[in-house]
């Protein structure tokens, strides 16, 4: 089943498929992907890629979307919602080829922030590779505007676009969307908390009305559900995960800690764990990544960093070399909490807490795909306790606790003290997890021993200064490292 691809290298230039022909490639295999309906060329590269059964969300999506209906689709993370209307889409092209002569994309795809740009990018090269003469193209910030231009001059099939760099090239009339067929919003929740609803408004508005419009979202409802009300015609509505699903391959441990100096043994500790294959080590800030990493690599663990305010092609070559596993630890911010999808990530650390509970739920994504089993380990400090307590209240569950032996805390937040069980119907769209199999038992080479749960109060997002700056509005800031704001462009 394909789950979302994996992160592509950083291309702006159009890619051209390989011009082999489907029928060159065999496909005698069973494949369940065939009663989708889907061209010849896309059932060759689905068995090429080695899949064979649709996951529930692209069972469900793509014969509506071939068949041209507006859709709005919620699915959890890592359950192949990217084919889910990359496949559509490339079956739209590959069955109405046009003649050259004009320019602009055919299909336009938004997302939040380049890293899940370039993976659904990489989809489309894996996907169209017996599609004869495709062209895509990646534009987003933080990329030189030549090759985009140039890109954007030629024939092009399907464009994957961050709304501020998209909006920079209509507003300087070097990008034409008058062909577009087929918009599809990936992730419109996060694009919404970044502010950006007025550009993908006007953006859809140089669309034309008679495009189809397919949107992937947490949740579907608040601003998200006005969006869809505004941009879709009789939208059919695909819900297939709420944030109240318990996710049952990722165990989830909460360990409290007395201060930094005693969140660093933690982590120093729980990363001498054998079993950890991968791990990605989440931080709040950039200046907290580059020291956690750098005390790391003093240690001696295979380790980088990656946060927004890195240049793109330093952050491209950092993804590279953890899905090579020339890597074993990556220290990151919210940068990196959507749009990787790496599955030999079997480790999520929590050093430092998101703002959102939204966040936290896409950190903890990241490791449990693919069919594996993970395990996230959050490190909350007493201070954090109003958040665990918004964290397990938008999810419903509770995260139960450990802690390492000879690591102990002396100290708890008071039992009562607002951790109190978690509402049903809290927040908004995601998953939690209740801990899945063996939650609360102890963890090879980890020394945890369960104990029960303290307490905290609800309050808001953080304001601590140390937090990454936010950038100019034209950057494409990526997903949860700037508090939720709201943009306004001429």
């Amino acid at each position: 089943m394909p789950s979302d691809a994996p992160d592509a290298l950083a291309l702006s230039t159009p890619h051209t498929s390989s011009t082999t022909d489907a029928d060159d490639v065999a496909t005698a295999t069973p494949n369940g992907f065939a009663a989708l309906g889907l061209h010849e060329c896309l059932l060759s590269a689905v068995v090429a890629a080695g899949y064979t059964e649709p996951t529930p969300v692209q069972a469900a999506t793509i014969p509506r979307a071939i068949a041209g209906e507006d859709l709005m689709v919620t699915s959890a993370t890592g359950s192949g919602k990217t084919a889910a209307f990359v496949l559509p889409a490339l079956d739209r092209l590959a069955r109405s080829a046009q003649a050259g002569g004009r320019t602009g994309p055919r299909v336009l795809v938004l997302t939040p922030t380049r890293e899940l740009s370039l993976q659904v990018t990489k989809a489309c090269d894996t996907y169209g590779r017996h599609y004869r003469g495709l062209r895509t193209a990646s534009v987003v910030g933080g990329m030189p505007y030549g090759a985009q231009l140039r890109a954007l001059r030629d024939r092009l099939d399907v464009l994957i676009a961050t709304p501020g760099r998209l909006l920079d090239h209509l507003d300087s009339g070097k990008l034409a969307l008058g062909r577009v067929e087929i918009l599809v919003l990936d992730e419109a929740d996060r694009m919404l908390d970044m502010g950006f609803i007025d550009d993908i408004t006007r953006i859809a508005a140089a669309t034309p009305s008679t495009r189809q419009t397919l949107l992937f979202s947490a949740t579907l409802a608040g601003q998200v559900g006005r969006l869809a009300a505004d941009l879709m015609r009789d939208p059919a509505r695909i819900e297939l995960a709420t944030h109240q699903d318990t996710h049952t391959q990722i165990t989830q441990r909460l360990h409290w800690a007395d201060g930094r100096g005693h969140k660093d043994r933690l982590l120093d500790r729980l990363l001498a764990d054998p079993t950890i294959d991968q791990a990605i080590v989440f931080t709040s800030t950039q200046i907290d990544a580059e020291r956690v990493a750098g005390n790391l690599e003093a240690e001696g663990h295979a380790v980088a960093a990656l946060h927004g305010g890195m240049p793109q092609g330093q952050r491209t070559r950092t993804l590279t070399a953890l899905r090579k596993r020339a890597l074993r630890v990556l220290v990151a911010t919210d940068v990196a909490a959507r749009g990787i999808d790496v599955p030999t990530i079997s480790h999520v650390i929590n050093y430092g807490l998101p703002i959102t509970a939204e966040d936290y739920v896409h950190r903890i994504g990241r490791t449990g795909r693919a069919g594996r089993t993970g395990l996230a380990i959050t490190l909350a400090e007493h201070d954090d306790a109003h958040k665990i307590r918004r964290i397990e209240r938008f999810t419903t569950q509770r995260i139960p606790e450990a802690v390492v032996e000879g690591l102990e805390p002396k100290h708890r937040p008071q039992a009562g003290a607002g951790r109190g069980a978690p509402r049903n119907g809290a927040g908004r769209g995601g998953f939690g997890g209740r801990g899945g199999p063996g939650a609360g038992a102890r963890a090879p080479g980890a020394g945890y021993r369960g104990s029960a749960g303290p307490g905290g109060s609800r309050a808001a997002a953080s304001s601590d200064p140390r937090r990454e700056p936010r950038r100019a509005a034209h950057h494409d800031q990526p997903a949860g490292e700037f508090a939720p704001r709201r943009r306004s462009r001429p």
